[in-house]
C-alpha cells in the first residue's frame, strides 16, 4: 500500500490498500461482510496449473528439516498457503532483503528499505521437496508475473522474490523460472527475482497466523482464502486441513 494511506492500525492499513477500488468500496458499503464472502474472485489471483520443476533437490539420507524463504506480496496469504502444505512444520511471516534495523512493518511499508514481505518455511524434505514448494509458490501462492506489486498492494516490498539458502536452491529456482518462461504457461515473463545471501527477520507477533486468526477480515476473504482453496484444488495430495501455526509452536 502507499505510505500516504497508512494509519496507526495494521488492519486499517490493509483495508486502505483496496478501499480505493470503486467496486469493492461500493460493495463494502452496501453489502457488508456477506458481500465480501460472495465475491472473492474480484481481487484474488487465479491459480495457474504448471508443470513440476525438471530439476529438484533430493532429500539427503537421514536429513532433518530444511528452510525456504519466498516473497510474493502480502505475507498473510503466502504464510497461510504454506501452513496448509504437508511436510511444512512452520511458516513464519517476516522481512528479507534489507538490514536488521529496518526490519519493521512501518519501515518496510515505506518501500525504500530493500526488504520484501517474506515467509520462512521450515519443511521436511522427505515429505515435500524444495521443487514442490516452488511449484506451489508459483502456481497458487502469488502471481509471479507482477513486478513490484501483488493484487491490491504496490511497492518493492511486495515483489516476487526467492531468497535461496544455498547454491542448490539457487540452481533449482533459476532452472525452474527458465523452464516456466519457455513453456509460456503464464502468458507473460516471470518477474520473480532471486536474491541469495539475504537474512530473514521474523515479523511482529500480530502478523503471525493472521489468516487463521482473522478468516473474516475483508482483505483475507478477498485476497487470501481463495489461495488456500486453490491449494486444496490444484494440489490435493499436498494439502492438509490443519495448518502448522506459529502460535502453536509448530
Amino acid at each position: 500500500m502507499n505510505p500516504s494511506s497508512k494509519s496507526s492500525s495494521p488492519v486499517a492499513q490493509r483495508l486502505a490498500s483496496f478501499s480505493r477500488r470503486p467496486m469493492l468500496a461500493l460493495c463494502a458499503l452496501v453489502g457488508g461482510a456477506a458481500v465480501w464472502h460472495a465475491m472473492p474472485s474480484f481481487a484474488a489471483e487465479a491459480a495457474v496449473v504448471i508443470p513440476p520443476p525438471t530439476e529438484d533437490i533430493a532429500a539427503a539420507s537421514g536429513a532433518g528439516t530444511d528452510t525456504a524463504v519466498f516473497a510474493g506480496g502480502c505475507f498473510w496469504g503466502v504464510q497461510g498457503v504454506f501452513q496448509h502444505v504437508k511436510g511444512v512444520s512452520n511458516a513464519v511471516s517476516g522481512y528479507a532483503g534489507g538490514e536488521a534495523k529496518t526490519a519493521k512493518y512501518d519501515d518496510v511499508g515505506m518501500g525504500n528499505t530493500g526488504h520484501a514481505e517474506a515467509v520462512r518455511i521450515t519443511y521436511d524434505p522427505k515429505q515435500v521437496s524444495y521443487g514442490k514448494l516452488l511449484q506451489i509458490y508459483f502456481s497458487v501462492a502469488h502471481n509471479p508475473t507482477e513486478l513490484n506489486r501483488q493484487g491490491p498492494d504496490t511497492g518493492t516490498q511486495y515483489r516476487s522474490t526467492v531468497f535461496p539458502a544455498n547454491a542448490e536452491q539457487t540452481r533449482v529456482a533459476k532452472s525452474y523460472i527458465t523452464q516456466l518462461d519457455k513453456t509460456q504457461v503464464f502468458g507473460k515473463r516471470i518477474a520473480t527475482t532471486i536474491e541469495p545471501g539475504k537474512t530473514f527477520y521474523p515479523a511482529e507477533a500480530y502478523h503471525q497466523d493472521f489468516l487463521t486468526r482473522h478468516p473474516d477480515h475483508p482483505y483475507i476473504v478477498i485476497n487470501d482464502i481463495p489461495k488456500v482453496k486453490n491449494l486444496q484444488r490444484v494440489f490435493p495430495t499436498e494439502y492438509r486441513a490443519q495448518p502448522a501455526l506459529v502460535g502453536a509452536g509448530a
